[in-house]
């Protein structure tokens, strides 16, 4: 997709200079009429909105990605041990310069910064088996400059695991005895996610990435942690309800969400959540457990497909209404119109 938004963030990462974005766009208005060419006015359209994953451009990022790993592994193998392992590292940050930082790639990006996160991390273990904050720490700041240096999204994920499990251990807390805590960490990294989304409502930059990336790591941490705080609540108005009912009420207020902000990675956290409610709430029904998995399989599948293929007709009939008012500034479009295919 070319727009000058895209031509501002190539700009900012000195592909070609702010002086040649303008010239640039009015070349690309002159040659609208082209099929290949999709403008600002182009990105409203269903079939451009979809959340993108950049993660392969070619078979060749697949191939370059199974050297990488097949380096690692022989590396692995060396008789090397402690703060040797910081050699490999910079290794591959030297390969970070070439493939991630001129030439953008990447699924191999993600597997060089797993590498260096694994070799930093047997290094850091030669002396500080104990300290795993200290650990926790050195790989956050290791996926830190890793993501100021190659804006690449996936940095995010480590980054912000890191951190939570940091605020975990110094606080002391035992999660399953406290899933209303992890549910707190999950919903302050949505509103994270949330905050690069709202500055890239058309997904045409990194920050779009990045916030895939933060939604894949907040949902399971607010489904869990709530779905165990509610379960395990002994207030009268939850022991009222079947605790069946109470996942699938959740299920669908979150998918509800996930519709309006437009991300269904969101949605990947409860699918197990949903087989085991409505499996228990069919068991007494239908004879036979395997039988009630099959038919839980089966609806589910079709209710995957169906929104899969009908997201944003769905999306536009719920919550068109919503339209021109201050939300819809914050989320991507929502406004009734037609598919452009």
């Amino acid at each position: 997709m070319i727009s000058k938004t895209l031509l501002n963030e190539a700009a900012k990462q000195n592909l070609l200079t702010q002086n040649q974005v303008e010239p640039l766009y009015q070349f690309i208005l002159n040659q609208k009429s082209s099929k290949e060419i999709v403008l600002d006015s182009d990105l409203d359209s269903d079939s451009n909105r979809e959340e993108p994953l950049k993660f392969i451009r070619s078979f060749g990022d697949v191939f370059i990605t199974i050297g990488i790993i097949l380096l690692v592994l022989a590396i692995n193998m060396m008789e090397i041990s402690g703060y040797a392992y910081f050699i490999p590292a910079a290794g591959f940050i030297l390969v970070s310069e070439w493939l991630v930082r001129v030439r953008k790639l990447a699924l191999p990006g993600i597997a060089i910064l797993l590498a260096i996160l694994y070799f930093v991390n047997k290094a850091i273990d030669f002396n500080h088996e104990q300290a795993t904050t200290f650990g926790l720490a050195i790989l956050s700041l290791t996926s830190l400059i890793y993501y100021l240096r190659y804006r690449m999204p996936f940095s995010l994920l480590p980054l912000v695991s890191g951190l939570i499990g940091i605020v975990i251990i110094q606080l002391g807390l035992d999660i399953l005895r406290y899933p209303i805590i992890v549910a707190g960490l999950g919903f302050m990294v949505f509103m994270v996610a949330m905050s690069f989304d709202m500055l890239d409502t058309k997904r045409v930059s990194h920050l779009s990435d990045s916030a895939f990336w933060l939604h894949l790591l907040a949902s399971p941490l607010m489904v869990h942690g709530l779905m165990f705080t509610t379960l395990r609540s002994k207030h009268q108005w939850v022991q009222s309800f079947d605790a069946e009912i109470i996942i699938i009420s959740f299920f669908a207020l979150f998918f509800l969400l996930a519709l309006l902000v437009d991300r269904r990675a969101m949605l990947i956290s409860t699918q197990l959540y949903v087989i085991y409610a409505v499996t228990q709430l069919l068991q007494n029904q239908i004879s036979g457990t395997q039988n009630v998995m099959m038919y839980v399989m089966f609806g589910l599948g079709i209710f995957v497909l169906f929104f899969g293929t009908y997201w944003y007709l769905a999306r536009r009939i719920i919550f068109g209404f919503l339209s021109g008012t201050v939300i819809n500034k914050y989320v991507p479009d929502l406004k009734l119109q037609d598919v452009k295919r």
